[in-house]
């Protein structure tokens, strides 16, 4: 089964390369001969045009028993809402956003660290450090004697000395505003008449300690950073993106992240950001998402996967092994029923899946073939070679009407064939079986080039010698050993009374 599959196959491509030869001698002849002053235009044809480096394509029908035995299958062209999936690598980072810097609006000194370690968790309000300011020590007890002041004064009638009391006092309590001192440590001087000589500085959001510069003793001005605190409950990754690809991609789009350390899991986020320069090297740029990271799985610095969705709404969509790409076209073949394939040109766009989108030259509904494409397509390929021969002149179709109907019969030795010399025999009878003499018979000898083996294509022509008795012989030279197409041609008096073709497998090696 598989060498008569493998036969069927080289069988195949040697007629359509010896159609297209055919085909080229008539198109070098027909470009020779002036075209007459009032040709009938041609038919439009619904096979598509080809290119100087491309055959022509003809529509072709093929029984429902023969599609099945060469395993043609259909698709439909249908119109769906698809989506595309960029894959790239990126690496997690902290939300910039979310980072925190713990300074003071004052001088001091720093008593106790309850925060003694980066990297440690922090909740929103958790004290981190105890801190001595004399300047801010000193302005408490100016809200204390302002304070005072402003109850002794309360029930004096003296005109503006309530008011001075008053202004005294909020004076105060604006500069320990503005000193950062917390309302509830305000609430406690009001309730106790005490200065406090140690100031708590609290955790102003939750996070990661990821800097430290708090120590014991340390003298503290107001630029310093004591701690940063990374809030890690939403992280950013920046993925590598090619520049071919940024057209595709907005901000909002949606992206999945999976990472080698959490097998199975995937992080869904969106794309927040695209940096405005590509990398001159590697022609990528950054793209920013923001994934949210509630278990704090997701580390900074760690590698992950990332995969955009890239939404392309209503297209037009087929199978991907629904188009045959000839080099320079992109072929399928449309059903019209009944075994009829036609062969459209077709433009298409990205490939979504398994799927591909198609810009031109299909419409929804249509069925087309997803298998075997290369058989239909060779198929189309000979049917368009034999179509475009030019018509026999006038009253050549009487003469070949009346013309003998001569039978060939080819025979070698050897038998079969082989690789090297040969001697090709072909008898020639009429419809009766009486032989016929005083023909020219020429046999063409074609093997289609293997590029996957690295040979090119092969030729040979014989032209055989009348030897009597309707036989004609003649030697030729077989370059390789396989499956040769052959063609074998009788003339007499100018016409052809017999043209027959067939395949012949010869021995010997490559």
């Amino acid at each position: 089964m598989k060498s008569y599959r493998t036969g069927f196959l080289y069988a195949l491509a040697g007629n359509i390369v010896l159609a297209l030869v055919a085909a080229g001698l008539w198109w070098h002849g027909r470009a020779q001969r002036p075209s007459p002053a009032a040709a009938p235009q041609e038919a439009e044809s619904p096979a598509p045009e080809a290119t100087p480096f491309e055959t022509t394509l003809a529509p072709v029908q093929i029984s429902p028993q023969r599609l099945q035995s060469i395993g043609v299958t259909m698709g439909e062209v249908t119109r769906k809402v698809v989506e595309d999936e960029i894959d790239t690598t990126g690496n997690v980072s902290v939300d910039e956003t979310r980072l925190a810097y713990v300074q003071t609006r004052y001088a001091g000194y720093i008593e106790r660290v309850f925060a003694d370690a980066t990297y440690l968790y922090v909740r929103k309000g958790q004290p981190l450090f105890t801190i001595y300011s004399p300047d801010v020590a000193a302005t408490e007890r100016e809200y204390l004697v302002a304070r005072q002041n402003s109850r002794q004064v309360a029930g004096s009638t003296v005109p503006g000395v309530v008011a001075g009391a008053a202004s005294l006092l909020d004076a105060a309590t604006q500069r320990l505003k503005q000193y950062g001192v917390p309302q509830s440590e305000i609430a406690r001087l009001e309730s106790t008449g005490k200065a406090s000589q140690e100031l708590e500085v609290d955790s102003p959001v939750s996070g990661f300690i990821t800097e430290r510069n708090a120590l014991p003793t340390v003298a503290v001005q107001p630029e310093m950073r004591l701690y940063t605190i990374a809030d890690l409950s939403t992280v950013w990754v920046q993925a590598e993106i090619f520049q071919n690809d940024l057209a595709r991609i907005k901000v909002g789009d949606p992206a999945t992240l999976t990472a080698d350390t959490y097998p199975g899991r995937a992080f869904h986020g969106r794309v927040d950001f695209l940096y405005p320069q590509v990398d001159t090297d590697t022609r990528t740029a950054r793209v920013r998402i923001v994934f949210p990271n509630p278990d704090l799985q997701l580390k900074p610095g760690m590698f992950v996967n990332v995969f955009l969705r890239v939404p392309m709404g209503q297209q037009l969509v087929v199978p991907y092994s629904a188009v045959l790409q000839t080099g320079t076209r992109q072929i399928a073949f449309a059903d019209r029923g009944d075994g009829y394939l036609e062969p459209r040109e077709v433009e298409t766009g990205a490939r979504v899946g398994d799927g591909l989108i198609v810009l031109k030259g299909l419409a929804a509904g249509e069925r087309i073939v997803t298998s075997a494409n290369f058989l239909i397509d060779s198929e189309s390929q000979l049917q368009a070679a034999l179509s475009a021969f030019a018509p026999p002149p006038p009253g050549a179709g009487a003469a070949a009407a009346n013309a003998p109907q001569a039978n060939l019969e080819l025979t070698t030795r050897p038998d079969p064939p082989r690789k090297g010399q040969n001697l090709f025999e072909v008898k020639i009878t009429d419809s009766s079986g009486a032989p016929i003499s005083g023909a020219m018979v020429h046999i063409s000898f074609f093997m289609p080039a293997m590029p996957d083996m690295g040979m090119a294509a092969m030729r040979t022509d014989v032209d055989l010698s009348e030897k009597g008795s309707g036989t004609y012989e003649g030697p030729g030279q077989l370059g390789s050993g396989g499956t040769w197409q052959v063609t074998i041609r009788a003339r007499k008096d100018g016409q052809t009374i017999a043209r027959k073709q067939l395949s012949v497998s010869a021995a010997g090696g490559m």
